[in-house]
C-alpha cells in the first residue's frame, strides 16, 4: 500500500480515536464531575482499543503482527505507551497552561492528539505491522 494511502488511513483512525476520546472525556466530566486528569486514562484506553481495531482492519490490512488477536492488541496497547505518554503530556501542558480548559478539556485532547499522532504511526508502522501479508 502506498505510504501516503496509509498515513490517510491513520489520520481517519486517529479522527475516530480523537472522537471516542474526547465524547468519553467529557461526558466524564460533565456527567460524573470527574477529574479530568484521571478521566483522560480512561478514555484514552478505550479510543487506543478503538483505533487498534480500525488500524487492523484498515491501515495496515495488508501487514501482518504474526501474533494472536490478544496479543497484537496487547502489543499495540504497549507501543501506544509512548504516543500516550506525549499525548498525556501534550494534554496535561495545555491544561496547566490554560486553566479555563478545565471545563473544556476537548480542547487539551486535541493538542495531545495532534503532537503524538507521529509517534504512534511511527511505532505502529516500523515494530507492530512491520511485515507484509502473505498472499493465501
Amino acid at each position: 500500500m502506498k505510504m501516503r494511502r496509509e498515513i490517510a488511513l491513520f489520520a481517519v483512525g486517529g479522527a475516530i480515536g480523537f472522537v471516542v476520546d474526547a465524547s468519553i472525556l467529557q461526558l466524564l466530566v460533565w456527567l460524573f464531575d470527574a477529574n479530568p486528569y484521571i478521566a483522560q486514562i480512561f478514555a484514552f484506553l478505550v479510543a487506543a482499543t478503538a483505533t487498534w481495531w480500525w488500524n487492523r482492519s484498515r491501515t495496515f490490512a495488508a501487514r501482518a503482527s504474526g501474533r494472536s488477536l490478544l496479543g497484537e492488541w496487547m502489543h499495540w496497547m504497549v507501543l501506544m505507551g509512548a504516543g500516550a505518554a506525549v499525548n498525556y503530556a501534550a494534554y496535561a501542558g495545555s491544561l496547566l497552561l490554560f486553566p479555563a480548559w478545565h471545563r473544556w478539556p476537548v480542547l487539551a485532547v486535541a493538542v495531545g492528539s495532534v503532537v503524538a499522532a507521529m509517534v504512534n504511526y511511527t511505532s505502529a508502522r516500523i515494530i507492530l505491522f512491520k511485515k507484509t501479508k502473505m498472499a493465501s
